[in-house]
């Protein structure tokens, strides 16, 4: 008889058979060969709820049986454990070859047949046991696996933040912009995304993950400002027509950045997240009526990432002191943004919008500038 080692005699064994004379046998073989943990019972109805209390190493079951057969017992368990590992082996008195087959396509994972021989079924025990250690051990080494890819995907996820605040906070260092300009945003895009996500026809698309990628991506909106000029980004008077034209550029230079950088990533949510990024570069500046740019987009034909952006970065730019304007009351940048519904801005977003304008207040008083900018 093969030698179990101390792990397998500490093993958990079930055993499910309504004779007890059956049983008792079955205990008493186990305790002579040093088994430890050995549960009964004689009523096959108790079986799902011991496992779930013990989840045992090894069941030993007996196929007729009253109120349930072992078949039934065998389904019941696979039904309460399809992703798990049912270790049985079946001791039975009925030796047709349509119950072995039936035993084991069910989920049995071996067959003996009454009267059994001792050493014969000890050794199937120690085997079957062996089995069940190993399938332990490799479910730990996946587990632990698992929990370094999580920890190593949270590494990355907080790069990707970090990267995307850099990038678009050294596009605020050219504009006397401060970084909680990008925190303000960021915050105010998830927070009108995630209301309109309330709305049927956009609860398909502002899906958790695409409204992540929109936080994550918000920050890239004016990255292009690092190509335009200081004696245009810095001007505290209104632009000339000619500056303006390069002024709108800035767009086109962040989307070119954008694109230029996804472009050498193999990573799909890398990649997910600068596409949305460069939508958002690209298209932010893009009204609802056609009259923005670089494009001359309108209505629905702006992508919806873009659309969020045009109102979140309208408002931080009406409530935020610029160096050629004090900011606006929280009051009268509310009701600047409700008379560009439909023109300037997507006339659904504008209405929620309206609906949530404090929030949007709280947002840009957590994060302000400075003392004097509370609103």
């Amino acid at each position: 008889m093969k030698t179990p080692t101390e792990d397998i005699l500490n093993s958990n064994i079930l055993i499910v058979d309504d004779n007890p004379t059956n049983v008792n046998l079955l205990e008493m073989m186990l305790g002579r060969a040093g088994y430890t943990n050995i549960t009964s019972t004689t009523d096959p109805r108790e079986v799902e709820g011991l496992y779930k209390e013990n989840e045992f190493d090894l069941i030993l079951l007996d196929i007729r049986m009253p109120h349930m057969d072992g078949f039934e017992v065998m389904e019941q368990l696979m039904d309460g454990i399809e992703n798990d590992y049912l270790p049985i082996l079946v001791i039975t008195a009925q030796q047709e070859l349509e119950t072995k087959h039936r035993a084991l396509e069910i989920g049995a994972k071996d067959f003996v047949t009454k009267p059994f021989e001792r050493i014969e079924l000890l050794n199937r025990i120690v085997n079957m046991l062996e089995v069940r250690a190993l399938y332990n051990e490799r479910k730990i080494q996946a587990k632990i696996l698992e929990e370094k890819v999580e920890e190593r995907t949270r590494q990355l996820s907080t790069l990707q933040d970090a990267t995307m605040v850099a990038m678009g906070s050294l596009a605020e260092t050219r504009d006397n912009e401060t970084g909680n300009h990008i925190r303000r945003t960021q915050r105010y895009v998830k927070l009108l995304a995630e209301k309109l996500s309330e709305q049927s026809r956009y609860a398909d698309i502002l899906t958790p993950e695409y409204i992540s990628q929109l936080y994550k991506s918000a920050p890239l909106h004016d990255i292009g400002k690092v190509g335009v000029p200081d004696a245009i980004l810095l001007k505290p008077g209104k632009l000339t027509p000619e500056e303006f034209e390069e002024m709108k550029k800035h767009t086109v230079y962040g989307a070119d950045a954008i694109e230029e950088a996804a472009s050498s990533i193999e990573d799909e949510e890398t990649r997910g997240f600068l596409t949305v990024g460069w939508e958002i570069a690209h298209y932010h500046q893009e009204k609802w009526d056609g009259s923005g740019y670089p494009a001359g987009l309108s209505g629905e034909d702006i992508p919806l990432s873009a659309r969020l952006m045009a109102i979140a970065d309208v408002y931080d730019a009406l409530i935020s002191r610029r160096v050629y304007k004090p900011p606006f009351p929280h009051e009268k940048s509310v009701a600047i943004i409700s008379e560009g519904k439909g023109q300037h801005f997507d006339p659904v977003m504008t209405d929620v919008f309206m609906e949530i304008s404090e929030q949007f207040l709280e947002i840009a008083n957590e994060f302000q500038d400075s003392e004097e900018d509370v609103l």
